[in-house]
């Protein structure tokens, strides 16, 4: 995985260069804290990765690796104060360390100064790339308040779960790389395919997420295990069990789903045997599979050479390798 070093390395470079303004102070400090927090900037690597696949210099896609990567810290300032979420990445989230009304003022400037980024490229790129990013923050927005409103449903379907990872988290994975083949100047049907590379892959991860929070390994996980049950997440496996379970056991996993407990640990026991018995974890397992080859499908139709096609797929299997 050099290549994915080589390119984290280069937009470091430029976001060290692209420092924040020193005032006022309690507006651009906590947009510096969170855009430093780490992170492996897979975002800003793929818009880099592919503009090189398509044959430009990755440092021609900087200012858009620079739009993503703010646009999604952005979205994690605001969905931090939706969730009063004491941490990110091991340390204090921005509404925490400072306060709230600073969160949603920063949060507000980095958006805007996503935008700006785009004002870096001449006029006939200029607007399909902010045509494609205004589409995806719209999208992303969306899918959030999808995922709010599915927390007050009880009839929630597979689909529209489907729907809302693909919004929430999906597509700004595959407008990055889309942006990338944009300003390489690929042509309509290889920025299309490369788009859906990155959409399938995207949702392939999100649904390995949901299993890996049942059924992962705690040291390797990096999050508490079953932390979905506990806060009575509908999940694709929640879902799915729902769908093949009997009516006995769907009755008990609705009620497992609206019970607040001090100790978890039953509730997360019996849900998983749910899932595990009535096969919804295994069905889960084979989505994951299902997206993760169309999204490798999607790739080996890509006029590129064999060598980006390799590495591609080694940042594809390197994503999605994780263990059950």
């Amino acid at each position: 995985m050099e290549f994915v070093k080589k390119h984290q390395q280069l937009f470091l470079d430029y976001l060290a260069k692209n420092s924040q303004p020193e005032a006022p102070k309690n507006l651009y400090q906590p947009i510096d804290y969170i855009l430093n927090l780490g992170g492996k900037r897979l975002r800003p690597v793929l818009v880099l990765l592919a503009t090189e696949a398509f044959g430009a210099d990755a440092k021609k896609a900087l200012p858009a690796a620079m739009a993503i990567e703010t646009f999604h810290n952005f979205s994690l300032i605001h969905d931090d104060i939706m969730d009063d979420a004491p941490l990110r990445r091991g340390k204090a989230t921005v509404h925490e360390k400072w306060d709230i009304n600073t969160g949603i003022l920063s949060g507000d400037a980095m958006l805007i100064q996503a935008y700006l980024q785009f004002e870096k490229y001449e006029g006939e790129l200029f607007k399909p790339l902010l045509q494609l990013f205004s589409k995806t923050a719209q999208e992303v927005c969306e899918g959030q308040q999808y995922d709010v409103d599915f927390e007050m449903r009880d009839d929630v379907s597979i689909a529209e779960y489907l729907h809302m990872i693909e919004y929430k988290t999906a597509v700004l994975v595959a407008a990055a790389l889309q942006m990338g083949s944009m300003i390489a100047g690929a042509d309509a049907k290889n920025q299309k395919l490369i788009y859906q590379f990155g959409l399938d892959l995207g949702i392939a991860f999100q649904l390995q997420d949901d299993y890996l929070d049942a059924f992962g390994n705690p040291e390797t996980f990096g999050k508490k295990v079953g932390g979905d049950i506990a806060e009575n997440k509908k999940t694709f496996l929640y879902l799915k069990a729902l769908e093949l379970a009997s009516e006995q056991k769907a009755q008990q996993l609705k009620h497992l789903y609206s019970i607040q407990t001090k100790d978890d640990a039953p509730k997360i026991k019996n849900a998983k045997h749910i899932f595990e018995e009535s096969g919804a974890a295994e069905a889960s397992i084979a989505a994951i599979e299902e997206y993760t080859s169309s999204a490798f499908q999607n790739l080996n139709e890509l006029d590129i050479s064999s060598h980006y096609k390799e590495a591609f797929t080694s940042f594809g299997n390197w994503l999605m390798n994780r263990k059950y």
